[in-house]
């Protein structure tokens, strides 16, 4: 479901698959071959919420005030709230990016991770923990950061194709 809010209204592009169970409301924008699963909720109601090409948003997660780059996997029943995640990057399930912080290209934040008001990971590194702490990246980090961003564009595109929830 989209909603106009505040004379503004959710943009996604075309080639986007949005679940008609995911809820965007404001100034939204959702770029080429992301996809939002069901239950996501996006709102741009304080400010804009921006999803990159080819990211996922899956179940039960809300972004809010949020600007999220390209190519990025925000996992199942995560919390971005006025923060950025930059590009190639992957939020793990039930993590939560608070106010202020900015989770740099090419990160892994691990499930049931907590990146606290302002904090800063560095690119190239894994965030564990609550509140989160840092170390580099292992090559196989960065390999799943990419197998599952491809494996998401391509169900997207399934399900659009195929006209599941849309």
């Amino acid at each position: 479901m989209q909603r106009s809010l505040a004379a503004t209204t959710p943009e996604t592009d075309s080639t986007a698959f949005v679940s008609e169970m995911a809820y965007l409301v404001g100034d939204v924008t959702v770029g080429p071959n992301a996809s939002l699963w069901p239950f996501v909720c996006l709102r741009g109601d304080s400010g804009p919420t921006t999803v990159g090409a080819e990211t996922n948003v899956q179940e039960f997660s809300m972004l809010h005030g949020a600007t999220v780059g390209d190519e990025v996997t925000i996992g199942h029943n995560v919390v971005v709230d006025y923060a950025t995640v930059e590009d190639h990057s992957l939020v793990g399930m039930s993590s939560t990016v608070q106010k202020g912080a900015t989770v740099e290209s090419d990160c892994l934040v691990a499930a049931g991770s907590l990146v606290t008001e302002g904090q800063t990971i560095p690119e190239g590194h894994l965030a564990y923990g609550a509140p989160a702490e840092t170390k580099p990246l292992t090559d196989a980090q960065r390999a799943e950061i990419g197998r599952v961003h491809e494996l998401y564009v391509e169900h997207g595109q399934q399900y659009k194709e195929e006209g599941h929830f849309e």
